[in-house]
């Protein structure tokens, strides 16, 4: 691809240096298009050895050769990161007054702004009319993370990290746009896998990273929605943009979160790898070799709660939304006699969720894996072949899908 790197004139344009080396260690070409101001905090060096193409800041530079069209006609995608107030201002007033604004006004490609400044001057009013007024248009203006900002201040403002910002411009020109439609919808998403412990040391668990769990979530609330991730045992992974985080251990944790954030959901997506069994009793101290080999060699199981088919249930009686969309994930394998789609077309009846993503799992599959494919399955239509593709791309199919489910 053809990408265009946008670095306005902010103190996180140091980040945009990551962002550079993501895309061109993934093959694609990137042209960087600094303001001028953007100068003063990263120099055309740095980003032309990052590059490996010229930097220029002025629609006078190369006339010969009407760079300041050039460039965004031959974009397959424009990112500007770091975007500050004033750059955000001046695109929604349609301003070509260097090379950066000259290049998205000709641009007919995706274009991604990733928004960095103070809080005050992300919430102004000024501020969020120029993105309601860019959104409006067809450009995807992210919501920015929450943390630290320049000095001592902390909130909403925050540069998203370098490789969150790629993940989202490849899930963009894979042909899944950003569209900022679930404003005022309340999302609950489990991820990550549970631990049943058998004693302070040890515990039941699986290989679920948390990936597609948070992929989902990064979409959802880029998508606008007010986004709740209830995580058992996950990856060092960013947290979305403007995402609560609730950790929980255990299935029963799970069962009790999931039903206390679900009350008023609108989506519920259980995306977590929940473990179907748990000690009957958990050791006090360790259970050390030799003592406690008869109870490690034959372990005392009961079954957990099924929390999904528990979150359709309550719904059915009205103890939640009984409006909510609820998607369930099936991880199978099959055996001599049943493909993982068989029994993930049984366990979609069985379960009474408005959406299932099957996938057949196994040793390199899946579980911690930066990719995802399968089923969707729906209620009277033929399961979806979900691609092999990144788990944001994954996670903008199912989203896709829950957004048909609610007449968007």
């Amino acid at each position: 691809m053809n990408i265009v790197v946008g670095v306005a004139g902010g103190i996180a344009a140091y980040k945009a240096c990551h962002l550079i080396r993501d895309f061109t260690e993934g093959g694609d070409s990137v042209r960087v298009v600094p303001t001028p101001t953007a100068l003063n905090f990263v120099g055309a060096a740095t980003f032309e050895a990052l590059s490996g193409q010229s930097v220029s800041t002025s629609v006078f530079d190369a006339v010969d050769r009407v760079q300041h069209v050039d460039i965004g006609q031959r974009a397959d995608a424009i990112v500007v990161a770091p975007a500050t107030a004033d750059l955000i201002a001046r695109v929604a007033g349609g301003r070509a007054d260097d090379l950066l604004t000259a290049t998205i006004l000709v641009a007919t490609c995706p274009v991604v702004i990733a928004p960095a400044m103070h809080t005050e001057m992300w919430l102004n009013p000024a501020t969020q009319d120029n993105v309601a007024t860019l959104r409006r248009r067809g450009i995807m203006v992210l919501e920015p993370a929450q943390g630290r900002l320049t000095g001592s201040d902390s909130g909403p403002g925050r540069l998203l990290e370098p490789g969150q910002i790629a993940q989202l411009v490849r899930t963009v020109v894979a042909g899944y746009p950003i569209a900022h439609d679930w404003a005022g919808k309340k999302v609950v998403i489990s991820a990550g896998g549970t631990q049943e412990n058998l004693d302070p040391v040890r515990y039941l668990g699986n290989r679920s990273s948390g990936r597609q769990g948070f992929a989902l979530a990064e979409l959802a609330a880029q998508r606008g929605a007010d986004v709740t991730v209830v995580a058992g045992n996950v990856e060092q992974l960013p947290t979305p943009a403007g995402a609560k985080i609730r950790s929980i251990v255990s299935a029963q944790q799970l069962e009790e979160v999931m039903g206390e954030e679900s009350a008023d959901a609108d989506v519920i997506i259980m995306s977590a790898a929940v473990s179907d069994y748990r000690p009957r009793s958990v050791a006090g101290s360790k259970l050390k070799k030799g003592k406690a080999d008869a109870q490690l060699e034959r372990l005392d199981l009961v079954l957990n709660p099924d929390v999904l088919a528990g979150l359709v249930a309550k719904r059915e009686r009205a103890e939640i939304n009984p409006a909510a969309i609820i998607v369930g994930f099936a991880a199978e394998t099959g055996d001599a006699e049943h493909s993982a789609l068989d029994f993930a077309k049984a366990k979609f009846q069985r379960k009474g969720c408005d959406l299932l993503m099957a996938n057949a799992v196994g040793q390199g599959k899946v579980f911690g894996q930066a990719t995802n494919e399968g089923w969707l399955l729906r209620k009277d239509v033929e399961p979806t072949v979900v691609e092999k593709g990144s788990k944001q791309v994954v996670a903008a199919q199912i989203l896709d899908a829950v957004a048909q489910l609610m007449g968007h």
